[in-house]
């Protein structure tokens, strides 16, 4: 499937998420051109992506700073880093 993601950057906010059909990478592009072109000149921070993933579950995965608060982002990479921390070193590999 092909996504097409509308993010405001400075608000940290989805704006639009939008999905294709993955032959549909014409429409897609099409879309996509269209909301760049109504943001030239806007005073926004946007901005606008196709993706592919098998599944949307897949790709809010992938891409979880589009679907995520970046609050929710940094309490989720500190808990990793935690985990991570308190793990065996492992090895250096030759």
């Amino acid at each position: 499937m092909i996504f097409l993601v509308e993010y405001d950057r400075s608000a940290g906010s989805l704006i639009q998420f939008r999905a294709f059909a993955s032959k549909a990478h014409e429409e897609a592009d099409f879309v996509r051109l269209q909301l760049e072109i109504d943001n030239i000149g806007s005073n926004t921070d946007r901005e606008v992506v196709l993706l592919e993933a098998d599944n949307e579950d897949q790709l809010r995965l992938t891409h979880r700073r589009y679907f995520e608060s970046l609050s929710a982002l940094a309490n989720t990479k500190s808990v990793s880093r935690l985990k991570n921390s308190a793990l065996p070193s492992q090895p250096a590999k030759a």
